[in-house]
């Protein structure tokens, strides 16, 4: 069975999506993990509905995820049965140190709950919080962090379905 991973990201400083492409990285480190990379303009149902983990990435606004990134989620309730039992994970970019990173992986997350996904954080070692996250431009330690989330989402994918 093919086992694909969906990072789908929105980003306009271009913070999210290096981490983005970091996830993704760490993910096609597992062999016979496949990844595809998606903005919201260009993200279908199917990619989810083909894909055994997905990945959502955002930069904070107000607290939050984008409002691109919550349209998504918002239409693509219709496959939300055919989502139920994949890997699913989260980051988060911010301006400032305490600009709700946190809340926004949390809202992100809760998303993937109610689709029936089975959630995870970032691997213990580094960290074991809620998933990958950083502040302005990604620095090495962020770069890392977030290629072992990927790693942790493909990892859990090959063991589910492979």
């Amino acid at each position: 069975m093919k086992m694909q991973v969906l990072v789908l990201y929105h980003s306009k400083s271009g913070n999210t999506k290096a981490l983005a492409e970091a996830v993704a990285e760490g993910a096609r480190g597992v062999e016979g993990i496949s990844v595809i990379m998606k903005t919201p303009a260009v993200v279908r149902k199917e990619d989810f509905v083909e894909s055994q983990g997905v990945v959502i990435g955002s930069p904070v606004y107000f607290g939050t995820m984008a409002a691109e990134i919550k349209k998504i989620i918002d239409e693509f309730v219709v496959v939300r049965r055919k989502m139920e039992g994949k890997v699913g994970a989260a980051f988060a970019t911010s301006a400032d140190a305490s600009g709700g990173k946190e809340t926004t992986i949390i809202a992100l997350l809760q998303a993937l709950l109610i689709y029936g996904m089975i959630v995870v954080g970032d691997p213990i070692s580094t960290g074991g919080h809620y998933g990958a996250a950083c502040q302005g431009n990604p620095t090495s330690s962020d770069i890392k962090e977030a290629e072992s989330l990927g790693r942790r989402v493909a990892e859990l994918v090959k063991k589910l379905f492979g």
